[in-house]
């Protein structure tokens, strides 16, 4: 593993002039947030050694190292996912090679499915907190040292300061932005209504199919973490609205740009 990362670290490093402040992780229909970066530097991931390829529509295969605000990022232009038949390994791998070029601040984004009744489609929610229901942990096996503890603190998933930031930009600009509970399922299938209600029952706020894996990695290794949800379908034991992935795409264009505006306001303030 380690072998792995510092192969795709070197090959990275090769192309980009500095080490990024950032690294900004786009989900399904949130790929506009690339047209934010100057001077852009696109890597392919084809081109990077062990690093996985996309196969979902919404998704593009590249990084882009540029400029935002004036602050070095790093955009990951594409995401893998646990049901495309990547193991969690596959799937984190990118944050283990973000964390390798000496990254520490992450930002998500994702697209998931509402189950607090005091949400809209197109609403925008800051991640407080998730509870994890993936198949598989993407720390079970052997632990890497030199990469994090055996046994990771997640009292505290998600960045104080980075959601404050946000939450205090979003009061003061007239943006709804919630707080919320994010839970990770399998996928691919959209969540039934009865699946939806068992998400509210056991606390979530809204569902997706990302995302965990991820932050459980990146804070395994120390790095701070923000995500933002973007509410794209509603679900629920009274709801059953037929719901599919290019109304996901619509509904995540629509608020795109107050998730550019947070998500600057964060990379400005943090």
């Amino acid at each position: 593993m380690l072998e792995r990362i510092n192969h795709a670290v070197s090959h990275i490093q090769n192309l980009i002039p500095a080490v990024p402040e950032y690294v900004i992780v786009l989900g399904s229909g949130l790929g506009k947030l690339e047209d934010e970066i100057e001077n852009p530097i696109v890597i392919e991931y084809k081109d990077i050694p062990d690093f996985p390829q996309v196969t979902v529509e919404g998704h593009k295969g590249h990084l882009v190292y540029g400029t935002i605000l004036g602050k070095k990022v790093l955009m990951m232009a594409g995401r893998f996912h646990y049901y495309e038949g990547y193991s969690m390994e596959e799937v984190t791998f990118p944050m283990r090679v973000f964390n390798g070029l000496g990254i520490k601040k992450v930002i998500l984004s994702n697209a998931s499915g509402g189950v607090n009744p005091a949400f809209h489609v197109g609403d925008v929610m800051v991640l407080n907190d998730h509870i994890n229901m993936m198949p598989e942990h993407p720390l079970r096996g052997k632990n890497i040292d030199e990469l994090g503890p055996r046994f990771v603190d997640m009292s505290q998933p998600y960045d104080k300061e980075m959601l404050n930031a946000a939450m205090n930009f979003a009061q003061a600009n007239d943006i709804l932005l919630h707080q919320g509970v994010y839970v990770g399922l399998q996928g691919p299938t959209f969540e039934t209504p009865s699946e939806y209600g068992m998400v509210r029952y056991i606390g979530g706020d809204a569902v997706g199919m990302s995302t965990v894996p991820e932050v459980i990695v990146a804070r395994h290794m120390a790095m701070r973490v923000f995500c933002l949800s973007v509410i794209t379908d509603l679900g629920g034991p009274e709801i059953a609205f037929p719901v599919s992935h290019e109304e996901v795409l619509n509904a995540a264009n629509n608020a795109m740009p107050n998730v550019i505006r947070i998500v600057k306001s964060v990379i400005e303030t943090c």
